[in-house]
């Protein structure tokens, strides 16, 4: 089978989404391919934003390349699942100028994840991927007959069908990735890294998936869920061969990089610089102190609130206090070129205290950033607790709800964000 797998090229006018505007890999389509092409398929592998290619371009690929199959995901790659952009306006586009050209067109993301009915009419596509992808679309090429097929979602007729749970992939035995030279020269960019040596190329790299907790706000219901670990020794080989290549920092974009002792050991042995997300309350000093050692020059650490209440709330499960947890973030700088406190705006949390408690922070040399509105993502256990299971309108309904409840926004969006009518008046049956 021709299979295309396709990251499209990214636009965020008016969206509220939260994530990094700049180019990374689409790890979900990296090992995709490694999967199909160990099956013996041929693969055409597209990226927009690293190819420098818009829309109507990698349309034209994809037909000259006259593929059976074409997966697009609805996320700019697997980094920002847990806060992607709610509007579908440029899968959508993309689909509409490839045309029937595309074969069978497969949709995947957290989109079609949670509301698969609504992902489907909005796209055209004639089947969604509900979960992490990378193992079910090796089985979609695999079959010529779809009906049945565990963790997907089409529809027969005016019937949606809905067949099985989530899919959750194995993760643990998954490849070493490969990425062709081309793309690593449009990567410069060092993903959450603002110290003063970013000289050289980027690129992303997961360690682990998924997360132990399940704190009120992340968006990770539906797909990278549960808590695995990548074989030590693919990862060690992925991180080699990018340095092979000129890599010069990787940024892991594990949920919750938890202490791995073997890891930051083999790390300290190799010229790579790196960053993390993580709990601060997870780590000793020690480990704190050998983290810095094997490269790290970057930490987010997600302490969301600076308030005992405030962690409840949001079901942290946090057994430290503010004191204790601060005193770990300090430490950490001691060894870490920058470290941030990563918080959420909560009613629980005083602005007094808030303002208290980042001053401290930043006079420390800890930056604890304005705290963000929370968007209740349909994936996130908040969701739920406000409406329910996601329904057709979830993402609607999400998206009214934060443009109603705030005034001013995260500070990466220079507008207010538009209402998600709009943003998808282009989209197929929206």
């Amino acid at each position: 089978m021709r299979v295309a797998l396709v990251n499209p090229c990214w636009t965020y006018e008016g969206s509220i989404y939260f994530g990094c505007r700049h180019p990374h890999l689409p790890l979900e389509l990296g090992y995709s391919r490694a999967l199909l092409e160990a099956d013996g398929h041929e693969v055409l592998m597209l990226d927009g934003q690293l190819q420098g290619l818009d829309n109507r371009a990698l349309a034209a690929r994809v037909r000259k390349f006259a593929p059976d199959m074409t997966v697009v995901t609805t996320a700019p790659t697997y980094l920002f699942w847990r806060c992607a952009p709610p509007e579908l306006r440029v899968a959508a586009e993309f689909l509409e100028l490839v045309g029937a050209e595309r074969g069978r067109a497969v949709a995947v993301g957290p989109h079609g994840s949670v509301t698969p009915g609504p992902t489907l009419r909005k796209l055209g596509a004639d089947i969604v991927v509900r979960g992490e992808c990378e193992e079910v679309v090796a089985v979609l090429a695999r079959n010529d007959e779809w009906d049945g097929i565990q963790s997907t979602a089409y529809f027969r007729g005016d019937q949606l069908v809905v067949n099985g749970p989530v899919h959750a992939s194995s993760f643990v035995d998954h490849p070493a990735l490969r990425w062709p030279r081309e793309w690593l020269l449009g990567h410069d960019h060092h993903h959450h890294r603002f110290d003063d040596n970013q000289t050289g190329l980027g690129a992303e790299v997961e360690a682990s998936r998924g997360c132990p907790y399940n704190c009120s706000f992340c968006a990770k219901i539906d797909y990278r869920d549960a808590y695995r670990r990548r074989n030590h020794e693919a990862i060690v080989d992925e991180i080699d061969h990018l340095i092979e290549q000129g890599v010069c920092y990787v940024y892991f974009i594990d949920e919750i990089f938890l202490p791995q002792k073997a890891l930051l050991e083999a790390l300290v042995e190799r010229d790579i610089r790196f960053g993390v997300q993580t709990r601060i309350d997870l780590w000793k000093p020690d480990l704190l102190e050998l983290l810095g050692a094997a490269g790290c020059v970057s930490v987010e650490a997600g302490l969301e609130s600076l308030t005992v209440e405030g962690r409840e709330m949001l079901a942290k499960r946090c057994r430290l206090g503010t004191e204790e947890l601060v005193e770990l973030l300090i430490r950490a700088r001691r060894h870490i070129p920058f470290v941030q406190a990563n918080l959420i705006g909560v009613v629980e949390d005083e602005p007094e205290l808030v303002d208290y408690w980042r001053g401290h922070l930043i006079a420390h040399g800890v930056w604890a950033n304005e705290p963000v509105p929370l968007y209740p993502y349909p994936s996130s256990p908040r969701y739920r607790e406000l409406w329910g299971e996601p329904d057709d309108h979830a993402w609607e309904r999400a998206h009214e709800h934060y443009l109603s409840s705030f005034n001013t926004f995260s500070d990466i969006q220079e507008k207010r964000p538009r209402p998600l009518a709009e943003l998808e008046a282009s989209c197929c049956s929206a």
